[in-house]
């Protein structure tokens, strides 16, 4: 199997970069690595013109991971491409995009499958592209880099974009103080990989009772959806980690299916007083069941070999890395449970 990632090497895809890596040993799959320039208007012309021809003897499958529906054009970009593949399927990541699908691809139909993460977009994707769709959310690695543990050093603490009245850790810090709050600013991850710097995250992420974070929703940024709401790697990284995620949640029925009760504390507002005083009472309920719970649910519902294991089911196969670490998984979640 042949996965074609099209994934920035950029700290802010670092969660996506290790599930990549993750999938490459649990679906013993190689990977190549191909870079985002858009095709020239030539060679997306001739996509359309020169539909994939018989499969025949091809016995390579290949995985596209794509950040955005516009990276679907790369598969120009693989060699020989429309005789090599058995099957072809992609994993859009930021999939709600919609109007980003390339007019090519969609009168072309080279995919026998397409993956999304937004549910909400799902029956879109399948009516704009006549390819078989499938639901494949965010994930995490609560196996291998999760824990549940119950000492945590910090109450509460920044990661990542926050409304404005939360993004200067020097007030914010002084103002948790004042009510015996112990708040950490955003971590400094200079000179990190992406790989290196999810690791480093992942430990933050265990070292908190609670992450700050806010949907795009009441947050907005020129590089976040206008309308769709959606849950990232912040969010699922920190709940693998037994934190809980704390500020106004995205709503959807894709957030409704993943997320559980306890998963998320809603600060109730943007607003740093108030936000603070939610959860300073919050701290004196919190116990270290709180993170046990989240550890155990990301478990059993975030967890990427999850993800993996329908990615194996629609290609056919059953890769033995997989079936090994699916063991694995399902005894973890007994003792824990």
């Amino acid at each position: 199997m042949l996965i074609a990632n099209l994934v920035p090497d950029e700290i802010g895809w670092s969660p996506i970069q290790h599930m990549v890596t993750l999938a490459s040993e649990l679906l013993d799959a190689r990977v190549v690595k191909l870079d985002r320039r858009t095709p020239s208007r030539t060679r997306k012309l001739l996509s359309v013109l020169n539909r994939r021809a018989k499969r025949g003897n091809a016995m390579e499958s290949c995985l596209m991971i794509c950040p955005g529906p516009a990276d679907l054009l790369k598969v120009l970009d693989i060699q020989d491409w429309r005789r090599r593949f058995k099957f072809l399927a992609a994993w859009i990541i930021d999939s709600y995009w919609l109007d980003h699908i390339p007019m090519s691809i969609r009168l072309s139909n080279p995919f026998d499958h397409f993956f999304v993460t937004s549910l909400d977009d799902l029956d879109a994707w399948k009516k704009i592209t006549g390819v078989p769709t499938t639901w494949l959310p965010w994930g995490t690695d609560a196996l291998r880099l999760g824990r549940g543990a119950s000492h945590r050093e910090w109450d509460i603490t920044r990661v990542g974009r926050q409304p404005p009245e939360w993004d200067d850790d020097l007030p914010v810090t002084q103002a948790a103080e004042s009510l015996s709050i112990k708040y950490a600013g955003r971590p400094s991850m200079n000179g990190l990989s992406p790989l290196q710097n999810l690791e480093f995250l992942m430990k933050v992420y265990g070292n908190s009772k609670y992450i700050l974070a806010f949907s795009n929703s009441v947050n907005p940024e020129d590089y976040t959806h206008p309308t769709r709401q959606y849950l990232t790697g912040r969010w699922v990284d920190a709940l693998g980690c037994g934190a809980t995620v704390a500020g106004i949640a995205p709503r959807g029925p894709g957030t409704d299916e993943l997320l559980w009760p306890g998963a998320t504390l809603d600060l109730g507002s943007i607003r740093r007083t108030e936000g603070l005083e939610v959860l300073a009472a919050a701290l004196k309920r919190w116990t270290m069941e709180n993170a046990a719970k989240n550890n155990l649910m990301a478990l059993k519902k975030l967890d990427w070999r999850w993800r993996y294991k329908v990615l194996a089911e629609a290609f056919g196969f059953s890769p033995a890395p997989l079936v090994r670490e699916l063991k694995l998984l399902q005894d973890r979640i007994a003792i824990e449970t």
